[in-house]
């Protein structure tokens, strides 16, 4: 138990050094990501805490440009292939989602989130080889709705695939507080689904 009169145990250079050390290598770790990925040096710092997810880094994609207004990104065909041998379709999705969200996210701002609502992809054409980018631009910036067109092309600029993504738009939750109703959590007595608050 603890008071708030209490002077607090200074802590312990053993048991707290591992837990640091923990924490640079990871923060390390996250840095390469980011670049990696292409991220513009000043976005790194919005993404430092978390790196741009896992699924990102296993399909290869690579941002060119990241803005609210526009996003492009590659992937590699190799890699993320379908047992036809092309890319797989939900490849196409994943990079079209990915290009949405981050630009939602940087229309949302500082304290906001962005939350996929809908996403629907064209396919029309194969790609079988080399890189395919995605280049997101929006067609909708609101104040609680986010709209991108996103297509994909092959190099040499024939359409693969087109997507659109909606986003919402949420305050995050005040710190402390459970992030119930924002994406988290339980609402309305439902259970969530994956990770997305059940609508």
């Amino acid at each position: 138990m603890h008071d708030n009169f209490s002077r607090a145990a200074a802590p312990s250079p053993a048991v707290d050094a591992p837990a640091e050390a923990g924490d640079r290598d990871r923060s390390a770790a996250l840095a390469a990501e980011l670049e990696a990925a292409g991220v513009p040096e000043h976005l790194r710092p919005w993404l430092a805490d978390r790196g741009v997810g896992a699924l990102v880094v296993k399909l290869g994609i690579v941002f060119e440009e990241l803005t609210a207004e526009r996003a492009v990104a590659t992937m590699p065909v190799a890699g993320n292939t379908q047992v036809a041998g092309i890319l797989h379709g939900g490849a196409h999705a994943v990079l079209a989602e990915t290009l949405g969200s981050f630009a939602a996210s940087l229309h949302a701002g500082p304290g906001r989130h962005a939350v996929g609502v809908d996403l629907n992809a064209t396919h029309h054409r194969p790609a079988v080889r080399g890189l395919v980018r995605g280049t997101c631009t929006a067609v909708h910036l609101g104040r609680t709705l986010a709209t991108h067109e996103i297509v994909m092309t092959d190099e040499e600029g024939h359409r693969l695939s087109t997507a659109r993504i909606t986003n919402l738009l949420r305050d995050n939750p005040p710190a402390g507080r459970s992030p119930e109703g924002q994406g988290g959590g339980r609402q309305g007595g439902r259970p969530e689904r994956g990770g997305q608050a059940a609508l």
